[in-house]
């Protein structure tokens, strides 16, 4: 029988400067003009579906704190059917799943074309890059099996 490995190292204390270039690209995001809020459910629902408990307890705990409402929270794995999320956030989120799933067929012109109704070209580079960087974090949990302490 093969034991489990809880948690198998933190690559952020092996290799401090990668998560100082981390630091920078989200001190950055929060200080973009897409809403706080929006780049927050933008993590959560990266991290849904790609299974980081961690970052979805992390960033579920730092968006209540931030003021969203539970009920957006339980929501959001439901974000196309829900009526608790505004067309630009649908937007967003959609485009956030089509980074997540960048395989199947990056980002569709229908995805990118509704995204630019309602944001700017900054704002479209920063939620682009609050997909990948919320990519890259649950990888790195998943990978050294990191869950919420």
């Amino acid at each position: 029988m093969v034991k489990s490995i809880k948690h198998r190292l933190d690559i952020w204390k092996e290799e401090p400067i990668y998560w100082d270039s981390i630091a920078t690209i989200d001190k950055r995001l929060a200080g973009s003009s897409v809403p706080r809020s929006l780049l927050e459910l933008i993590k959560i629902r990266v991290s849904q579906i790609n299974k980081c408990v961690y970052c979805i307890e992390y960033h579920s705990q730092d968006a209540l704190h931030r003021g969203e409402t539970p009920g957006r929270i339980f929501a959001l794995s439901a974000w196309e059917e829900s009526p608790f999320f505004s067309d630009s956030e649908k937007a967003a989120l959609h485009v956030a799943e089509e980074v997540t799933h960048i395989s199947a067929h990056g980002i569709s012109d229908e995805a990118y074309e509704k995204l630019m109704n309602y944001f700017d070209t900054k704002q479209i580079t920063d939620i682009i890059v609050c997909a990948c960087l919320i990519n890259f974090l649950n990888r790195i949990g998943i990978s050294t099996k990191t869950v919420p302490a």
